[in-house]
C-alpha cells in the first residue's frame, strides 16, 4: 500500500557549538571542505527548510537563519537541540536535526529522511557499520516535544540517545559516506 504524499513543513536545527577536543578546539563551523565552510554545507543541505535556527555563536552566512543558545551554554547536544526547537516555535510539523560536521550530507538525503518519517517519529541515517546519526535526522516536532524532559534543568548533558529512546524511528542507509563526521584533521582532510 503507498501512502499518500504528507503535506508536513519542514524547518532545521543546525548545531555548531561543542568542543571539538579532538580538533583541539577549533571551530568547526568555520573549517573548509572543498572550499565552503562546514557551516555552508549544513546550510545548503537545509535548503527546503522554511526556516532554520542555528545553535552556536553568531557568524555570517549566505543565507538569512535565526540563531539561538542553549541555556547555560555547553549543555549538549540534547539542549541544543531543545533550544533550536523552541526557537522554530510550533508552526513546523518536521525538524531537520543536523550537526556542523558532517559535510555529505546534502539536500538529497534530507528529502530521503522526509520521505521515510511516515507516520513515525522520525528517520535517521545509519552508516553502513550500522551507527545511527541522531544528528543527521527529521524528527516529528511533537514527538521531541513529548520526550523532552521536565524541566530545563534536565536537559542539561542529557545524552542524545537517552532523549530520543522512546521514539519509533525509521533507519535510512547513508548513500556513500555522506554519514561521515569531521571529529579530527584526518577526517577533515580524507573529507575535503
Amino acid at each position: 500500500m503507498t501512502l499518500p504524499p504528507r503535506s508536513d513543513t519542514l524547518a532545521a536545527v543546525i548545531l555548531i557549538g561543542g568542543t571539538a577536543a579532538r580538533l583541539g578546539g577549533a571551530d568547526k563551523a568555520s573549517l573548509e571542505v572543498g572550499g565552503r565552510t562546514l557551516l555552508e554545507h549544513a546550510i545548503a543541505a537545509t535548503l527546503d527548510a522554511t526556516a532554520v535556527v542555528v545553535v552556536g555563536e553568531r557568524r555570517p552566512t549566505t543565507r538569512q537563519v535565526a540563531w539561538t543558545r542553549e541555556d547555560p551554554p555547553g549543555g549538549g547536544p540534547a539542549a541544543g537541540l531543545l533550544a533550536g526547537v523552541d526557537a522554530l516555535g510550533s508552526e513546523y510539523d518536521l525538524v531537520c536535526a543536523l550537526a556542523v560536521d558532517m559535510p555529505r550530507v546534502g539536500a538529497a538525503t534530507v528529502t530521503r529522511l522526509c520521505e521515510a518519517v511516515g507516520d513515525h517519529d522520525g528517520a535517521l541515517l545509519v552508516d553502513a557499520d550500522g551507527r545511527r546519526q541522531p544528528l543527521a535526522a527529521v524528527y516529528r516536532r511533537t514527538a521531541l516535544e513529548r520526550v523532552r524532559p521536565p524541566s530545563r534543568e534536565d536537559e542539561r548533558g542529557l545524552p542524545l540517545r537517552r532523549l530520543l529512546r522512546d521514539l519509533a524511528l525509521v533507519e535510512v542507509a547513508a548513500h556513500g559516506d555522506e554519514a561521515r563526521d569531521v571529529d579530527t584533521w584526518t577526517d577533515l582532510r580524507e573529507l575535503g
